[in-house]
Parts: structure tokens; sequence; C-alpha cells
């Protein structure tokens, strides 16, 4: 079994490239992102501050979360795939991935699914944390002006109206939640190869981080 892990900051593109290298390899592809998307979905249903550590850990036992090979998200058997990704759970997620309640109770479900099968799994510490152990680890970033660009186009296709301004600076935001919470925060594995995407296309993205499997693993098919 083979196991690629790929951190990031947000709207860096991990998820989409780490789809793509998943499909490619014939590979299990984890987005331990939308996972923290459904807890948050949860609690703001629930009328729950996402701030409040205690009462969103006890929501935990309530959610049942299941990432569908063809990339649709249930939460408790309802199709949440287009919800997770409103500009409420966005602007939210941080504070519940900060919950060291919720992310012990994630990354004991993310560790389950990498167990009896090759999986890329992207996050913000899946090498540091999740899988210390990854045969690969791709810290993959790119320039907040270039993730402002990225998710605002996502957004216009989702009907979401925010100024490229109003992004960038959330993604600022998000990057010092993420970089500055006490327990696992984002950061680079000493030993991930840094891979920066401002400058590539999708496809380019996709085929470097192959490239480094390959120059790591050698036969991928394991």
């Amino acid at each position: 079994m083979i196991t690629i892990a790929i951190d990031g900051p947000s709207a860096a593109g991990k998820s989409t490239v780490a789809k793509g290298v998943a499909k490619k390899l014939g590979y299990t592809y984890v987005d331990t992102g939308a996972m923290y998307r459904c807890v948050t979905l949860y609690a703001l249903k629930k009328g729950v501050n996402c701030q409040d550590d205690e009462k969103v850990a006890s929501l935990l036992k309530d959610i049942k979360i299941d990432l569908l090979v063809n990339g649709d998200v249930l939460l408790n058997g309802e199709d949440v795939t287009k919800e997770i990704r409103t500009q409420e759970v966005v602007a939210n997620v941080s504070f519940i991935a900060a919950n060291k309640y919720v992310r012990l109770h994630l990354v004991e479900e993310q560790r389950k699914m990498a167990l009896n099968k090759s999986v890329v799994m992207d996050g913000r510490d899946i090498g540091t944390y999740v899988l210390p152990n990854a045969d690969v680890k791709i810290f993959q970033v790119a320039s907040v002006k270039t993730r402002a660009e990225r998710r605002y186009l996502e957004n216009l296709q989702r009907g979401i109206n925010l100024t490229k301004e109003e992004i960038e600076k959330d993604l600022e935001r998000r990057d010092y939640i993420d970089s500055h919470r006490e327990f696992a925060p984002l950061r680079k594995a000493d030993d991930a190869i840094s891979l920066d995407t401002s400058s590539l296309t999708i496809e380019e993205s996709i085929d470097a981080i192959i490239k480094i499997i390959l120059e790591k693993v050698g036969d991928i098919n394991e």
C-alpha cells in the first residue's frame, strides 16, 4: 500500500490536484477538508457556535460522513456535496478544524481509510500528523493572489458574489488561523517536498506530483 500526503493552505488547489493524481494512479482519494466542512455544516444547522469547542464536540456522536468514489459527500445519508462549499461553511470551517476534539475524532477515521489501500489524502496536517509515515509528502502552495483568483472563479460558477479583495482577506485570515492553531497546525513536514503551483495549470500540477511520486517510490502499483 502506498500513501500520498498533500498539505497546503486554503485554495491552493490541493483537492482538485489530489483527485487528479488519485484517478491517474488508481488510488483512493480522501478529501479530509470535506469531512471538516461536514462537521461545520452540521453545527451551523444545529445553531451551535463553531467557536464553542465543547458544544461542537458533543455533536460528533451524531455525525456520519461518507466520501463516495464519485466525489460526492454524504452527511448522515444526505448528499451535501454542494452545501459544504457555501460561503457560510467556508467562513467557519477553520474554527472547526482548530477544535482538538474534532481533529482527534476525524483523524482516527482518516487513518482507518489508509490502512488497507493506497490513498491520496489532502489537508492541512496530513504529512505532519495524520499520516506521519506517508510514503510521499507534498506541501502544495500558491501565492495569495493566485489562490484568490482561483477561488473567485470557483465562486462565480457557484453563484457566490465576493470580490477578489474580500476573498484575499479571508484567505489571509484562514492562513493565520490554520498556522497558529494549538493542535496540529498547518506547516510543512520536514521530509515534505514543496510544490508552488502559482504558474502551473491543474494538469501540470498533477503531472509534477506524479513525477515526484515516481522518483520517491518507483513502483506505483503496489
